[in-house]
């Protein structure tokens, strides 16, 4: 007699979920932020990002770091509602319009204006987290939300091995599975306890390789108040496109079974 799991792995995939997992391949293995804000400025930001000077990547550091604990204490504690209409529209009106003002005050507002960002993009990644069906109650969810910033922090000159979707998602199984048998033990968020620290440094160590980019793009004189604002939109659409692909392949998990969905997911990225 079959196992459940071995059904699992006989079940045909329908032509729409296949093609639901092409498109999250496309988001998941060719993060395109880097490229967008290229385009906009008309120069190779991935290059400004890493030229930038070490007070300004210090205070990035420092940004990233603080809008994730701001964007932690979100996710496990005030994400539970149902989506509204016409919400992901309504997001990017709200991150455009503070990367308005970051952009038109510089590096000096991040630490004010990255978490009100963050939180905004928290929100509508978890509102495309809920249209895939998952449940935001659960603190394993919750965390799924916040290594979005994590699955959308990757450069084009990463190595492939070492950065593809499933590796990064691998990478950060321990310290999610730990941090949400925390919170579920605690009932609480507790962002000094050791399982927070490490699973929040995991994520921003990735965070913040394009929040460089976006900072690099809004340093540029052309760029202003409307540039910062353009930069915002572009950047929270991109978080918008990972957490979609990513929360795509975790529904498709739930139905097909990890092992079948990777599996194809390798091999639709192979022909990529």
């Amino acid at each position: 007699m079959r196992t459940p799991a071995e059904d699992l792995e006989l079940k045909h995939l329908t032509p729409d979920d296949m093609e639901a997992l092409r498109r999250a391949v496309q988001s998941l293995e060719h993060p395109s932020l880097a490229a967008r804000l290229t385009n906009m400025v008309g120069k190779p930001i991935e290059l400004i990002g890493y030229a930038l000077p070490a007070p300004a990547s210090s205070a990035i550091s420092a940004a990233t770091s603080k809008a994730l604990e701001a964007g932690l204490k979100v996710a496990l504690l005030t994400m539970r509602r149902k989506p509204r209409a016409g919400s992901q529209l309504l997001h990017k009106a709200l991150a455009t319009a503070s990367g308005a003002a970051g952009g038109a005050l510089g590096l000096t507002t991040l630490p004010l204006e990255l978490p009100v960002s963050t939180i905004i993009m928290l929100r509508s990644i978890a509102d495309i987290a809920q249209s895939e069906g998952e449940d935001l109650s659960d603190p394993e969810t919750a965390l799924s939300c916040v290594e979005v910033f994590a699955l959308g922090g990757r450069t084009g000159s990463d190595d492939a091995s070492e950065s593809g979707y499933f590796a990064v998602r691998g990478l950060l199984a321990k310290s999610v599975t730990e941090a949400a048998r925390f919170v579920a033990q605690r009932g609480l968020v507790s962002e000094g306890a050791p399982v927070m620290v490490r699973f929040l440094t995991e994520v921003a160590s990735r965070f913040g390789v394009v929040v460089s980019q976006k900072v690099a793009a809004q340093a540029f004189p052309v760029i202003g108040a409307l540039g910062g604002a353009a930069v915002n939109y572009a950047f929270i659409e991109h978080f918008q496109e990972v957490a979609r692909g990513h929360f795509t392949v975790r529904r498709l998990e739930r139905i097909y079974g990890t092992e079948r969905i990777r599996e194809e997911y390798r091999r639709l990225a192979d022909h990529l």
